[in-house]
């Protein structure tokens, strides 16, 4: 690390890569962009080609034997995460990689152990600690704002569902939807999960079922110090990307609701009308994406703890594993009975 700057490689350069390149070379003042890995060289290239001084490549090994470069954001398919992980934290570089860390505990456990034994600096893409409004909540919770909390209740519906070919390679919609959802209630609650009960319907798409999958389900979560979660989860919202969190406690409630496209309202002899919720991800969780690079960046310059550690990480693969056995077998899940 040069100073007071950090200089990164993006490993991956497909939707979240991009996001993720653009936010360290144009919007992190604290981080220098040096390279862009993907196999798919020709993808690395063009990316690369958007930023000064940004080199590509298409094997990701090079950028682990540069000298000059000091951390990696991972953004490439879940199942290569576990293997550059290793590589990464034995080459010394930190390491920022999306979720989910793996499908497996014990490949997980083998990562976390890499880089701890590497010393190197390690978050999870949990982009949603990160939001402002979501933020906004935990503050009003550590104020005791509304006492003491009851129920959690999260809604979370995209627009439409993502192509058949990446569901397939995803690990479904409990380790790929719902792995935020479950992270953000333990990151609101700050307690445990103990047990959970998770059912789901394919209500939307046939092929999402022939898959094993579901594209609609509801999880409740009970929690160590009594608290109660509901998270519903679906595929495909006709009105837009329905993000919502509502907290209810013993003192009153707290509620945070969609970010719409604008904020315009007309009233007419039809009634009122105003903009559908936003229709990307990307929109909606813009202003998170860069906080969560700019956490992982003073992480790694000012040796502070990540705000989403590996184990974070491995505990909502934990609960989407849970969730997903749960809702197969059609049973109430207990945590510390199950692996």
């Amino acid at each position: 690390m040069a100073g007071d700057t950090i200089a990164m490689a993006v490993i991956g350069a497909g939707r979240i890569g991009k996001i993720h390149a653009e936010n360290l070379a144009y919007r992190i003042p604290r981080a220098r962009l040096l390279s862009v890995a993907d196999a798919n060289f020709a993808a690395a290239r063009e990316l690369a080609g958007s930023f000064d001084a940004c080199r590509s490549t298409g094997d990701y090994r090079a950028v682990l034997d540069r000298a000059d470069i000091d951390a990696v954001v991972i953004a490439t398919p879940a199942t290569t995460h576990v293997e550059i992980i290793i590589e990464a934290a034995r080459a010394g570089k930190h390491i920022f990689c999306e979720k989910p860390i793996d499908f497996d505990l014990q490949r997980i456990d083998r990562a976390l152990a890499a880089a701890l034994q590497s010393e190197v600096k390690f978050q999870v893409g949990f982009n949603r600690r990160f939001d402002p409004d979501f933020c906004r909540l935990r503050k009003w919770l550590d104020e005791g704002r509304i006492g003491e909390t009851h129920v959690l209740r999260i809604t979370s519906r995209d627009p439409q569902p993502p192509p058949i070919s990446y569901i397939s390679t995803s690990g479904g919609l409990f380790l790929d939807m719902a792995i935020h959802d479950f992270d953000l209630a333990r990151f609101l609650l700050q307690d445990e999960v103990t047990s959970l009960t998770a059912t789901g319907s394919v209500l939307i798409d046939p092929a999402i079922e022939a898959l094993g999958d579901v594209d609609t389900a509801v999880t409740t979560l009970k929690f160590k110090h009594g608290a109660i979660a509901t998270i519903d989860n679906s595929r495909r919202a006709a009105y837009g990307y329905d993000q919502r969190v509502e907290l209810f406690g013993s003192g009153g409630m707290a509620f945070c609701g969609n970010l719409p496209g604008h904020t315009c309202v007309i009233n007419d002899a039809r009634g009122s009308h105003a903009a559908k919720a936003g229709s990307t991800q990307f929109g909606r969780y813009e202003a998170a994406y860069r906080r969560e690079l700019e956490a992982f960046v003073e992480c790694a310059l000012e040796g502070k703890p990540p705000a989403a550690t590996g184990q974070d990480g491995r505990q909502a693969t934990l609960l989407g594993l849970a969730a997903k056995c749960s809702c197969v077998e059609g049973r109430t899940v207990s945590l510390d009975q199950f692996s």
